[in-house]
């Protein structure tokens, strides 16, 4: 991202990393009122479009995986489309990126009325925080399960580690505590200063957060209703790339379920190894398909199978709501602790049985052999 033009004063700042974080920002937006016709923006990286009359910018701090990058600009056009400002941060393109996108964002932080953000637990995100003045008010809009994570130490005051790590503190982040620190301040309300969580999780906001439940109705009004087959499909995780889950306890439960349940298309999450993926397809005998956008958005446009099986995740949540009226039925499989690998986090089994256990629009599937038999 070069030098720009800075969006006006009063407007909200967006930052995601994500694709699922850019769709709840636009689920956001449509319930909170900011949208507008469409606003021709122009796709080079870096040159940017006039500030969005919708009022809302998003700045993109682009990852390097190039399959999240390609549903992030997927997901970026349709954030155009919607009339608003769209900014491509090339934010980890070399050592001196992240100090030019900084440089480039310090002012428009000072100026924005409002600061959405997707993922709290992101140090460029902690860092972003500190630099926005103090009166900024604050939205933090879901990044899946990780949200109900965060609103849980947020209510206890502890430092924000993600679930899935065991929060061992290095080097860098001792150097990077003080940071750390002023941006959970930021993350609580302040004198005359709201912070808001918009989420589709179970989550239990501390005093003076306010919540607002997110039912996914952009994602309803402007796509679908989907032609739902007879088939049924199944839904990936990245607990194996992430250290939770032992690959060859994952890859026996799915073709236990898949067996069980004749399912034939297996929906890969965007951080899926391309061996493990290999692997589903021989060993399974299902059809992988990488998506081009967040799954709550493929499902909505159909087809897909009636019954969708998944392991704990964010869509177990958020797919009922994205298919509500369909008759589509979404199965959720637990994890049984013993597929556990040395490295997860003490809190990894509880964790999941929590994510599984509040999915109020899911069918709970019991692990191993019992999944098959029902």
């Amino acid at each position: 991202m070069t030098a720009a033009t800075a969006p006006p004063d009063g407007d909200v700042l967006a930052f995601v990393e994500s694709p699922v974080q850019l769709l709840n920002v636009l689920e956001w937006a449509h319930r909170s009122g900011h949208g507008n016709p469409a606003v021709p923006g122009d796709e080079r990286a870096g040159v940017l479009p006039e500030p969005s009359p919708s009022g809302l910018t998003v700045v993109v701090l682009a990852p390097h995986d190039p399959m999240t990058r390609g549903q992030l600009r997927r997901m970026a056009q349709l954030a155009r489309d919607e009339g608003h400002h769209v900014e491509w941060a090339q934010a980890r393109g070399g050592a001196l990126a992240p100090l030019r996108t900084i440089a480039t964002l310090a002012g428009p932080l000072r100026r924005a009325r409002r600061l959405a953000i997707g993922d709290p637990f992101s140090r460029y995100v902690q860092l972003l925080l500190t630099l926005a003045r103090p009166t900024a008010e604050l939205t933090v809009v879901d990044d899946g399960t990780a949200t109900m994570e965060f609103v849980g130490q947020l209510a206890r005051g502890e430092r924000l580690v993600r679930w899935h790590r065991k929060g061992a503190r290095g080097p860098r982040a001792l150097l990077f505590a003080p940071v750390a620190a002023m941006a959970r301040r930021r993350l609580r309300p302040g004198e005359g200063r709201e912070v808001e969580v918009f989420s589709a999780m179970p989550v239990q906001a501390p005093a003076r957060v306010r919540t607002t439940v997110n039912e996914f109705a952009w994602t309803r009004a402007r796509f679908g209703p989907p032609t739902v087959a007879r088939g049924t499909d199944m839904v990936g995780t990245s607990l194996v790339e992430t250290g939770v889950v032992d690959e060859e306890r994952y890859l026996e439960a799915v073709r236990s379920l898949a067996r069980a349940h004749g399912a034939t298309r297996y929906f890969a999450h965007r951080r899926e190894s391309t061996a493990k993926l290999h692997r589903v397809a021989t060993e399974a005998g299902l059809e992988v398909v990488r998506p081009d956008l967040p799954l709550e958005l493929v499902a909505r446009r159909g087809p897909i199978g009636r019954t969708i099986l998944s392991f704990p995740s964010t869509v177990v949540h958020t797919l009922p709501l994205a298919l509500t009226g369909t008759g589509v039925r979404v199965a959720v499989c637990d994890v049984d602790p013993a597929w556990l690998t040395a490295r997860a986090s003490p809190r990894a089994s509880g964790f999941l049985a929590a994510v599984t256990g509040t999915a109020s629009g899911a069918q709970r599937l019991p692990s191993g052999p019992a999944a098959a038999a029902s």
